[in-house]
Parts: structure tokens; sequence; C-alpha cells
């Protein structure tokens, strides 16, 4: 047996070593992580994996020999027959159930990622509909299907949600037309890039995190050399304080349509330009004769659609028509689209819906009414939807964040503040074009050789 004193020692011993896994895993926990999380877990994962895969329906039937024992020989007169019977039973065809194969896992900072061949029948769906049961499974906060090949699909699994606090991001220059206002749900930082994904529709309520949003794109485009041009019709309160690094704003409907016709003008040239040069976008044109990129920024865009009499009929037709032209052929004469509204509805007519149609990018904040979420993200991705309507009132900022590609990510926008935006806009007043210098007006003659 063994003495107090050794048992003491052995006792302090343990304590240490349960005090200093506790400190290392609250002071350094991604190290903690890598080192004694990850490595635990993967054992069970790949333990378990079989039992988790039945009970989430997502192994198939195969028969293999196998070896049974369905007798077992008897003493006495029936013992040679017994055995006869055992030796010719001993090995035969079987239903069994096949999992699909597990892939090499590997860590990430924020959980794990791992690679699974499908089994025959299979596709990458099958695995997104229960990815609610892996998570809870596999004891993480979420699992979602990460990309697929054929025969192949990778899940991404996140121990926490790493969206319950974004740090402030630092005021690091990005690159040109790129901003990233947050973070997505995997931790790694939220990139909107306009030259891949030109024009964006901003939907949010009250309260829900749009305007912080807003303001961290004004914050990244500020620094940059763009021009940026503002519609709002909520008597300019939004985004007045941003009018010394805008080259135009308007805050009424009748300036909204004089706004637009000026952009579609100098669509037009810029259209010429690039015909004369041979060139498919102004992005090909030699860099002395490249125009400045334009990012309009129009804040609720209800406002432009509503018709409260006749008279405002025919403005609302030429603001539609506008908007359309420019969301259609913007991207490859660099003029973008961020195009915001609390509610954005079929109700608003057919104007809005075709400009949906127009704005590949999604962000959809929490919102007050279903078909807002749906006119956002409906005709994308369901489970998108789902995910949208289930955004507390209690996180804003959260936001559903959906591309040209179908794929759609949780994210959240750090809290940029009015005066932080407000500051990045007057520190660099100095890059802001003067309207005038910005749109040409008037007809653009082409030479003989290249009029139609």
């Amino acid at each position: 047996m063994l003495d107090k004193a050794t048992l003491i020692e052995a006792l302090a011993v343990l304590v240490a070593v349960v005090a200093g896994g506790l400190a290392w895993r609250r002071f350094y926990p991604l190290s903690f992580w890598l080192c004694v999380g990850f490595p635990a877990r993967a054992v069970w994962l790949y333990a378990t994996w079989q039992h988790v895969a039945s009970a989430c329906k997502l192994t198939h039937k195969r028969r293999r020999w196998r070896v049974t024992l369905d007798s077992i020989p008897v003493l006495g007169a029936a013992s040679r027959e017994a055995t006869a019977i055992v030796e010719r039973r001993h090995l035969r065809r079987v239903e069994i159930e096949k999992a699909p194969r597990l892939g090499l896992i590997r860590p990430s900072r924020q959980g794990w990622r791992l690679p699974i061949r499908l089994n025959d029948g299979q596709i990458p769906d099958d695995f997104a509909k229960v990815a609610e049961r892996l998570a809870h499974a596999w004891r993480a906060h979420a699992v979602r299907v990460l990309d697929s090949k054929p025969g192949r699909v990778v899940l991404i699994a996140t121990r926490k949600d790493p969206l319950v606090t974004v740090p402030p991001l630092a005021p690091t220059p990005d690159d040109l037309l790129t901003v990233r206002p947050g973070v997505l749900e995997n931790g790694r930082p939220w990139v909107i890039d306009f030259k891949t994904v030109p024009h964006w529709l901003f939907a949010g309520a009250t309260q829900s995190g749009k305007s912080t949003l807003l303001n961290a794109i004004i914050r990244g485009l500020a620094p940059q050399a763009v021009a940026l041009v503002g519609f709002d019709l909520k008597g300019g309160v939004e985004l007045t304080p941003y009018v010394t690094r805008m080259s135009a704003l308007a805050t009424t409907r009748s300036a909204c349509v004089r706004l637009l016709d000026g952009l579609v003008s100098e669509l037009t040239h810029r259209m010429a330009d690039c015909r004369e040069h041979g060139v498919r976008n102004v992005w090909r044109l030699p860099v002395d004769l490249r125009p400045i990129p334009i990012v309009v920024v129009v804040d609720e865009v209800a406002e432009l659609f509503l018709i409260a009499d006749k008279a405002e009929k025919d403005e609302v037709a030429k603001t539609s028509v506008a908007l359309l032209r420019i969301a259609q052929l913007g991207r490859a004469f660099g003029v973008y689209l961020i195009v915001c509204g609390q509610r954005i509805g079929s109700d608003l007519g057919p104007g809005v819906t075709a400009l949906r149609s127009q704005l590949s990018g999604r962000v959809c904040h929490r919102v007050n009414d279903p078909e807002t979420a749906t006119m956002t993200l409906g005709d994308m991705d369901p489970a998108a939807l789902e995910a949208a309507r289930a955004i507390p009132a209690e996180t804003p900022g959260v936001a559903i964040v959906a591309g040209s590609d179908g794929s759609w990510r949780r994210a959240r926008s750090a809290l940029t503040t009015e005066a932080d935006a407000e500051a990045a806009a007057r520190a660099n007043r100095h890059l802001t074009t003067p309207w005038v210098h910005l749109v040409r007006t008037g007809p653009r003659a082409l030479p003989d050789n290249q009029a139609a």
C-alpha cells in the first residue's frame, strides 16, 4: 500500500496538472485546442462515426461475406449433423450498414474540416439536411457543407459561434473596391469585393445592423480612389454625414432622377471609350484613360418606388429604368450599386423585382416581414431563407450573406459608428471627385468607321 506521503504527492501532482491544463485552456485556447482538444475530438469522431452515420440515415446496406455461427455443436447423436451444418454455413453473404468513408480530418481555429467520400447514390444535400443532427452528435455549434466535388463532400464544423463578439477591425488599407466589414461564421474576414460581385442588396429592419454595415462600407471605401454617389430620400439624414466624401447626394426624387440621368450618360460615354479601343470593359483601357470607379449607394429603396399620386408615376418609371440600366451595364463600365432597404416587397412594383434580379450580392439582416426575407434570399438556397428568419433580435449586425455562386454564410459586421465613418470621410475629402468632373453629358459621337 502507498504511504500517506506518497499519496499526498500524487494528489498534489494531479492537482497541479489539472490546474495547469485549465490555465492553458483559459489563457492559450488556440494552442490547447490544437494540442489537446482536437486530437481527442478526432479520435472520438472516428470511433463513433459508424453509429452517428446510422442514426443520421447516411449509411447504405450492402451484402458482404461474413463468418456466422448459427448453430452450436452439441454432444450426442446430433453432434455430427450439427457440426456439418456449421461447416456449411460458417461463411455467407449478409446485409451490413456501410457508412460513408471519412477522409483526413484537419483542424482550424474555430473547429475542423472533414472530407467524406459519398456512398453510391448520395449527394451533398443529404449531408446538408442532417447538418443539425451532426452538430449535436459532435458537440459542435454548427456543421455546414463547405465544398463538394463528384463523389466527395467537405464538412466544416465550428466549436462555438464566432459571431458572438466581433473585435474591431484594424484600419488596414484594402485593395481597390474591396471592403472588410466584419467576420464570417468560420472566423475568417468577411470580404466584399465589388469586382467579383458588383451589385449588392442590403435588407434589414431598424436596429438590425444595416446602418452599421453601411458605415463600415463607407469607411472602407473612403480612402480608396473611387467616387461615391448617394441617394437618400429620408431627408438625407443617413448619408449627409458623409457628404464631404461624396461627389453628389440626392435627397429628393427629382434630384435622384437628375443624378441617374447623369450616371446613365456617363455609362454611355464609357461604353464608347471601350468600343473605340476594342476592349470589353474599362479595366482593359490604358491606365491614363481608365475612368474612376463609381459606387452608388441607395438608402431606403422603397422611397424611390412609392407612388402617392399620378404625378409621381413618370418619375418612378424613369428612376426604375435608370437603376435597372445601371445594374445591367455597370459592372463592365465601373459603376457599382449598393441598394438598402427596410422593406423590399413585390407590392412596390415590377421595377423592384427586376432590379433585385440584377443584384447578385445579397445581405439579409433581421427583418420584420417574411416577404422582405423572401425577396432578398428566396430565389437562392431555401436554407439561407430559414437561417435569415432565425436571426434573433438581440444580435444586431448578424446577417446572411449570399453571393453570385449560390453559396451563403452567416456573418456579422464589426461595430462601426457613424462617427467612425464620418471621420474617414473627412480625412479623405481630398479624394472626392466633383460631380461636374465625374460625369460627361451630351451625345458621344463615334468615328465613321466605328459607327453602327
